[in-house]
């Protein structure tokens, strides 16, 4: 089926055609024709399956009669869980809108908010915005009386980011008969109870097996010491002449520890969480993308909208805490149906937690070590527990200062007059 059959416009399928697309995937096959006929849309698809084009194009051709008019109503909202994937997806529909009249602007935090105020009251048609910061303008006066579409993009993810209740609020405050998009790369119990109250007798389109991965994604872990993990993470990139690798930690500290200790071994290599700032975390990412830097070691909150074409590896250093996250993880290669390879760095801890990520994904993947780097046998979980409480506890103890006794002037008082009796 080309793209033409999908009911599309000529100024999109130009658009489309430039950017080099040529068959719709299975996402946009069943979602464009659903969205155009004005249907409430629940989709499940992983990332790299082209799903912002699903909910795009249909997007602009609905809102296609806009004029280049000041002062015309904001018709479309786009929410997304992070900053980094806002941008991108505003990338994607300043692309495929090109040859049309649609103005379009990013509402994240960490910008000046009297300057989005300014930017919307010139007239802007979609807005791409995360759910504070929206919520935020609405309730300082935001029009949102014209609002005809509203997408939710990755909602799994913004349920896992606290943004439930701001999404609740949200809902109520846009005009009744308005359609709603709802896109997740999984298929949680939150996002089923989030689209009972915001969809309404919705299309449901599954994409893909339920919470598997790329098929295309080879996915291999390798057992090794906690203490070790840098060093072979090192080893694999230099021994195998990794050109660009994506490197996944759990929390910030990880991120930062990691990244000193790539760059003692000489790679060269960015670094992107959330206590960056958005100006640096866009000049790391151009960097990488453009092959200046080797090694991108980057959290998950932060990673979300990286959309890097022809990705080759991606390592997870540490397993997420929360197990669907690897799907979006290894995601990030094997992108559009190319061959990518997944790799994660097993502890003794994380060869246990590896089964839930298992279960999620619906099939085992295999366990190997590294020649040089194999575990020590004699290790334990249990021994590595104790030896880590053990260390708590013999912590040296500060000695606390004597407590001061206050003396009030009457006791001094009556104590020297006590003493001259004496004598």
């Amino acid at each position: 089926m080309s793209f033409e059959k999908l009911g599309l416009i000529k100024p999109l399928l130009g658009a489309i055609q430039e950017l080099g697309y040529t068959e719709p995937t299975t996402i946009q096959k069943r979602a464009i024709p659903l969205v155009l006929a004005k249907e409430d849309v629940f989709a499940t698809a992983q990332t790299g399956t082209g799903k912002t084009a699903a909910f795009a194009l249909p997007m602009l051709q609905r809102l296609r009669n806009t004029t280049a008019d000041e002062n015309r109503p904001l018709r479309g909202v786009i929410l997304s869980p992070t900053r980094e994937l806002s941008i991108q997806i505003h990338e994607d529909i300043t692309n495929y809108s090109k040859h049309m009249h649609v103005e379009c602007a990013i509402l994240v935090g960490g910008k000046d908010i009297e300057m989005q105020q300014r930017a919307l009251k010139k007239g802007v048609d979609i807005v791409i915005a995360t759910p504070g910061r929206f919520l935020e303008l609405a309730e300082k006066g935001l029009d949102l009386s014209h609002i005809e579409i509203l997408v939710l993009d990755e909602a799994d993810r913004m349920l896992d980011m606290g943004f439930s209740k701001e999404i609740r609020r949200i809902h109520p405050m846009l005009p009744k008969r308005h359609q709603t998009l709802l896109f997740s790369a999984t298929y949680s119990d939150k996002v089923r109870k989030l689209s009972k109250l915001i969809l309404t007798k919705p299309a449901f389109i599954e994409s893909s097996k339920r919470n598997s991965t790329v098929d295309t994604i080879n996915q291999i872990a390798y057992m090794v010491d906690t203490d070790r993990k840098a060093a072979l993470l090192a080893y694999l990139i230099g021994s195998r002449n990794y050109p660009q690798v994506l490197v996944f930690t759990r929390t910030k500290v990880s991120a930062d520890t990691l990244y000193e200790e790539l760059q003692k071994d000489g790679l060269k290599c960015g670094i992107i969480h959330g206590d960056k700032t958005q100006a640096n975390r866009l000049k790391t990412l151009s960097q990488f993308k453009e092959g200046k830097i080797r090694v991108l070691v980057a959290t998950d909150i932060a990673s979300r909208g990286l959309d890097i074409e022809e990705l080759p590896y991606v390592i997870n250093y540490e397993l997420p805490s929360v197990p669907e996250d690897y799907v979006h993880r290894v995601g990030r290669t094997g992108r559009a149906g190319r061959e990518g390879e997944a790799i994660s760095l097993l502890d003794i801890y994380e060869k246990y937690d590896i089964k839930d990520i298992e279960r999620v994904i619906g099939m085992k993947i295999p366990k190997e070590t590294v020649e040089g780097f194999e575990p020590d046998p004699t290790i334990r979980r249990k021994d590595v527990e104790e030896t880590k409480l053990k260390s708590e506890h013999k912590k040296p103890q500060v000695k606390k200062p004597p407590k001061k006794v206050f003396k009030s002037p009457t006791t001094s008082k009556k104590r020297k007059t006590t003493k001259r009796d004496s004598k």
